[in-house]
């Protein structure tokens, strides 16, 4: 479709009086919004009419509180000072304690080592915190094609029912 001097006239006319490119394009047919924007920049239009304005302001909207138990009101005295009404009773959210980390003992055969020390022939079982002085792995002769010991074997490779089964247990309590 090509730009004839009569479609740029009512192109002129259409953004001068506001229209929008795609309301433009639509009143023009056979060409698209980026088409109609594209020749508006190379046509160098930039004076539009601005769409009218209400002269009122909206209205603001409120928001509801998502949590009434945490509302907490201020008044202000001063400037920038805020006060907060102490006669509300706010309930304390409780945190539940954390359950206590379960150390993992040492197996008797066990030769603690460093990472420089761990091979195909040791137990690759970490112990302790990563970023602390004492961290080692647990060193134990390993399990045939395993990377732990006998011990460790069974920590680590649980076959899912007994997880499960362990799992019920636990929550019944």
């Amino acid at each position: 479709m090509a730009w004839t001097d009569d479609r740029v006239e009512v192109l002129k006319k259409l953004w001068a009086e506001g229209l929008s490119a795609s309301q433009i394009a639509a009143r023009l047919g056979g060409v698209t919004r980026n088409a109609v924007i594209g020749k508006v920049h190379r046509l160098g239009l930039s004076g539009r009419a601005t769409p009218s304005r209400t002269p009122r302001p909206k209205p603001r909207r409120t928001r509801e509180p998502s949590h009434p138990s945490k509302i907490s009101t201020f008044r202000t005295a001063g400037a920038n000072a805020l006060k907060v009404d102490t006669d509300i009773d706010i309930d304390p959210i409780i945190e539940p304690e954390p359950a206590p980390l379960r150390e993992v003992d040492l197996p008797p055969t066990g030769k603690r080592c460093n990472i420089l020390q761990l091979s195909d022939k040791t137990c690759r079982w970490p112990i302790g915190d990563p970023g602390a002085e004492d961290f080692c792995f647990c060193g134990a002769n390993p399990k045939a094609g395993q990377p732990y010991c006998e011990h460790h074997v069974r920590l680590a490779y649980q076959p899912a029912q007994d997880r499960r089964r362990r799992q019920a247990a636990g929550a019944r309590r």
